[in-house]
């Protein structure tokens, strides 16, 4: 990757909750680093204690955390978030991964980062990852896209500001969908570069380094956004971050305990009729860890990467972002959490919780357009 030595190379992928950012922020982070780069990483919540953070930092990675609120309304701790990881080690390249339930993010977070910081901010190309469960019910019009218009909306908008797009998850695809998928997305933004990838497998993430390399335009898709629609998507969505402390006499197997967390509540939403947009566990343990995921009411819960670890102890985060009431949701997960723990013979220990609607998005700066 060239860039000016001065510069720090900043690259941020959006994308719904579940896209699958946090993978590929993992396997892109990998990729600089075999270039000898020197890589920092940013994530972003509405909460502190994020699954995404603790697995980054599991990895070996630089990690910094916004937490609060998102980037745009959070303008000045996102870039002395980065500022402190150039403290300590500077990086060639930060990249950030922005809150899930978030759009125009070209002009409250990359025009002001390139007007206002261009002496230390070489600004990449802005990549949206596609969700496909959810990207093709509510690119193909479904009348149950599993969301309300209202969040629909924002899903539309996060493809509409793309620099480029990417169709995540091609693994998990058959050669038919992934066709469907960029059809509709050629159809709904036709000027917009589309990559095909699976960050689990690591297809496709060459094509994603080359597009992340370029330079010229980009960064200039400013939003026509209704602010109090985009709000209100975003409240209909109950938040939650839990963490907790398991542990046992005899050694419990760490992965059943994550799956059995999600796919319990899997079941309990799914009878709740409430929708989930992305719904995620960590265990960690003395330099292992694991992750269980639900990214959608119509796909199984899944061990996206398994500890395969038997310990007595064990550090748990739970990320919940559905479609119900916060106060229902934080029932719900301590409720399984006791039951899994119960069946398996665990004695769990539950620490701080959070849950909530986010609030109305307020930027610190938005930019109309280039220069104003």
């Amino acid at each position: 990757m060239s860039s000016e030595p001065h510069k720090i190379r900043f690259v941020m992928l959006g994308g719904f909750l579940g896209a699958g950012k946090t993978t590929a922020i993992g396997r892109l982070a990998k990729q600089y680093q075999d270039q000898g780069l020197k890589v920092g990483v940013v994530t972003n919540d509405q909460a502190a204690d994020l699954v995404d953070t603790n697995l980054l930092r599991s990895q070996g990675l630089n990690v910094g955390e916004v937490a609060g609120a998102c980037f745009c309304c959070n303008f000045n701790e996102l870039t002395s978030t980065v500022e402190t990881l150039a403290a300590s080690e500077r990086p060639d390249v930060v990249i950030a991964e922005p809150v899930g339930s978030c759009t125009d993010l070209v002009a409250t977070v990359v025009q002001p980062l390139m007007q206002l910081f261009d002496a230390q901010f070489d600004v990449a190309p802005y990549g949206v990852i596609l969700k496909p469960s959810h990207g093709l019910r509510i690119l193909r019009k479904e009348a149950q896209a599993g969301f309300s218009p209202k969040a629909a909306y924002i899903f539309e908008k996060q493809l509409e500001e793309a620099d480029f797009l990417i169709i995540n998850r091609i693994d998990e695809l058959s050669p038919e969908q992934v066709e469907e998928l960029s059809m509709l997305l050629t159809e709904f933004a036709p000027e917009t570069p589309i990559l095909r990838m699976s960050a689990k497998t690591g297809e496709g993430m060459d094509s994603l380094n080359e597009m992340l390399d370029q330079r010229g335009a980009f960064g200039q898709k400013i939003l026509e956004l209704d602010y109090d629609v985009y709000a209100e998507g975003e409240a209909e969505l109950g938040w939650l971050n839990s963490s907790l402390d398991a542990s046992c006499d005899e050694p419990f197997a760490l992965d059943e305990m994550l799956l059995g967390i999600v796919e319990g509540l899997r079941q309990r939403l799914e009878t709740a009729g409430a929708e989930t947009a992305h719904l995620k566990t960590i265990g960690l343990w003395e330099g292992a860890y694991g992750v269980a995921n639900l990214v959608s009411s119509d796909t199984p819960a899944v061990l996206s990467l398994p500890s395969n670890c038997q310990t007595k102890t064990a550090h748990v985060v739970v990320n919940a972002r559905v479609a119900v009431d916060p106060e229902s949701l934080r029932t719900q997960v301590e409720e399984v959490v006791r039951e899994v723990a119960e069946r398996m013979g665990v004695a769990v220990k539950l620490h701080q919780t959070q849950s909530f609607r986010p609030g109305r998005p307020v930027p610190t700066h938005r930019f109309a357009k280039p220069g104003s």
